[in-house]
């Protein structure tokens, strides 16, 4: 699942850089690198942050990393499910046009939180200790 989850991330990172949404009326292109001409910022450096961060836990062999991966990425999903709502919404009888680049982010931050659920870490055994015989 690591490497699912570092696919995914790529594809995080090249969603962010193609079209989201397209406001037709007053000729605006939503990326998530550019949003000029609306109130919505940058809405795509949260996630590339937080995919960056999703990277290097991914590739750190610690159960305390694999922890607050599970963490970034709930983060991650969040404000991808944010910048849907708020981005894809109709204002004063303008609908935005919804174009690929929304949906990958929405796909590729699902499959960042499902591998960030499964990671690859194996845990050393336990070792029983024998009783005392009393």
């Amino acid at each position: 699942m690591k490497w699912i989850g570092i696919a995914a991330a790529i594809l995080l990172v090249v969603s962010c850089f193609t079209i989201w949404v397209i406001i037709p009326s007053k000729n605006i292109v939503v990326t998530g690198v550019n949003a000029e001409g609306t109130n919505y910022g940058r809405p795509g450096y949260f996630n590339l942050l937080m995919t960056l961060f999703f990277v290097v836990l991914t590739l750190i062999p610690r159960i305390w990393a694999k922890r607050i991966n599970i963490l970034v990425a709930a983060l991650n999903f969040a404000w991808t499910l944010r910048n849907y709502f708020v981005i894809t919404t109709c204002l004063a009888g303008e609908c935005p046009e919804k174009h690929s680049g929304i949906f990958l982010l929405m796909l590729a931050s699902l499959m960042i939180l499902i591998s960030s659920l499964f990671p690859d870490l194996n845990l050393p055994d336990q070792k029983t200790v024998p009783k005392k015989k009393t």
